[in-house]
């Protein structure tokens, strides 16, 4: 830590630090990281593996993340408050920080807004952060960092929104494709020592675990299969989207194979998840007793900790590049990614093995397809990407089985949902002593 304040590159800005934030060890305190990634989805689950490294490296130091509320799951159980000793529902951070976006984006002249940028100000200025990672890149998130107050501000050297490097002090060049890689490269840089990705540490939900077990004996009762599949047919924006009509075909391959197939209906998505149900075209009467006559096949609208739950125990991930692909492979399930627009060198799903070994994307336990011919664009259209559409629902259904076969010979899926069971039961959730938050 050594250089926390300064480095020999020279892209550095450096300044004196405050004397309101001191020095760690003069206060008799481990220093004080303060992360600011407010969204979305699954630009938070990139940058898990780099601040599990963090924590891993420094046990005993203080960790607060800004986010958005919607994307709190994926940092501590529902129902937990947003400060706390560490634990298995609260593994990572000790500190939640929330950035109402959806609010100061709604009605950002709003005397509501105005409270909520105070009151975020004075809590970040409260806990005294020794360093501010920005790894959103935006203005906003900019002046959030500034804001904190923390002694010192590094962010990315080319930002999505390039006027928020001169908010920096410290501005950090990347090299890698990935962007988990180059989370990596940012708080490496940022706080003077080399950082691996880690096996992202989520927050187990007890609720979410029960809901999800008898969720899965109920379907297990109705329809006898043994292993599941988890299918997303829902995108960011429609050139990512897959079209509704192949998911159908897909689901109904898996079925006839004897896979139980969870259509997960994120918020705003159960229409477009009862459509690869059934076809729309049919008579709802109909449509709605074709549905009870295959029960290999179930639509499930769940939470962030809820989906958490099943992916622990899912044999299959089927989806797009969208934050439900991100936290499947998070979770170490197995997945099938469908690309169209968006580079899976830099996007796709990264693996990480427990071990430590092997990490990266592209790996045997992703299958990712992408149409010959694709072009990286993202710009948000609505129209469905050319590349995307030349991937037919048999390329998919072959890739699917690949990997279910490889499953079954792999004990990757049942030690993934014993050590779940383990971290949900009394006793076991790993809270033990943790570190108090301040």
């Amino acid at each position: 830590m050594a250089n926390l304040f300064k480095s020999s590159r020279k892209t550095i800005v450096r300044r004196k630090p405050s004397a309101a934030a001191g020095s760690s060890a003069a206060r008799g305190r481990g220093l004080r990281f303060l992360i600011v990634r407010v969204g979305a989805m699954g630009d938070v689950l990139h940058a898990l593996p780099a601040i599990t490294a963090l924590r891993a490296a420094h046990p005993d130091c203080e960790i607060g993340w800004v986010v958005d509320p919607r994307w709190r799951p994926l940092l501590r159980a529902a129902s937990q408050p947003d400060a706390q000793p560490l634990s298995a529902a609260m593994p990572l951070v000790n500190r939640i920080h929330r950035a109402e976006t959806r609010l100061w984006s709604s009605a950002p002249l709003s005397m509501r807004t105005a409270r909520s940028i105070a009151s975020l100000r004075r809590e970040l200025r409260s806990q005294s952060y020794d360093l501010c990672i920005d790894l959103q890149g935006s203005i906003r998130s900019a002046i959030i960092g500034r804001m904190s107050g923390a002694a010192n501000l590094a962010g990315p050297m080319h930002p999505r929104e390039w006027p928020a490097q001169w908010l920096y002090q410290q501005r950090i060049p990347t090299h890698l494709a990935h962007v988990v890689e180059q989370v990596c490269e940012i708080v490496s840089e940022a706080i003077g020592e080399a950082t691996a990705p880690a096996v992202p540490l989520l927050p187990v939900d007890p609720e979410a675990e029960a809901w999800s077990e008898a969720l899965l004996d109920q379907a297990r009762q109705k329809s006898g299969a043994t292993d599941f599949v988890v299918l997303t047919p829902g995108a960011g924006w429609g050139a990512k989207r897959w079209p509704t009509e192949r998911y159908r075909e897909v689901a109904s391959g898996l079925a006839a194979k004897g896979y139980a197939v969870l259509i997960n209906a994120g918020p705003g998505e159960t229409k477009l998840a009862r459509s690869v149900q059934c076809d729309p075209r049919i008579p709802a009467r109909r449509a709605s007793a074709a549905a009870e006559a295959n029960p290999l096949i179930q639509v499930v609208a769940c939470s962030i900790g809820q989906l958490t739950s099943l992916l622990r125990r899912a044999s299959l991930f089927v989806g797009g590049d969208t934050g439900p692909l991100h936290l499947a492979a998070a979770l170490q399930c197995p997945i099938v990614g469908i690309y169209g627009p968006t580079d899976p060198a830099r996007n796709g799903p990264y693996e990480l093995r427990s071990s430590g070994t092997d990490p990266g994307p592209g790996s045997s336990r992703c299958i990712v397809l992408r149409g010959p011919g694709g072009i990286t664009d993202h710009s948000r259209r609505s129209a469905a990407d050319a590349a995307l559409l030349s991937i037919r629902p048999q390329h998919v259904l072959d890739a699917c089985l690949t990997l279910l076969k490889e499953s079954q010979r792999n004990p990757a899926q049942t030690e993934r949902v014993e050590e779940s069971a383990r971290n949900a039961s009394p006793g076991g959730d790993g809270s033990g002593e943790g570190k108090e938050a301040q």
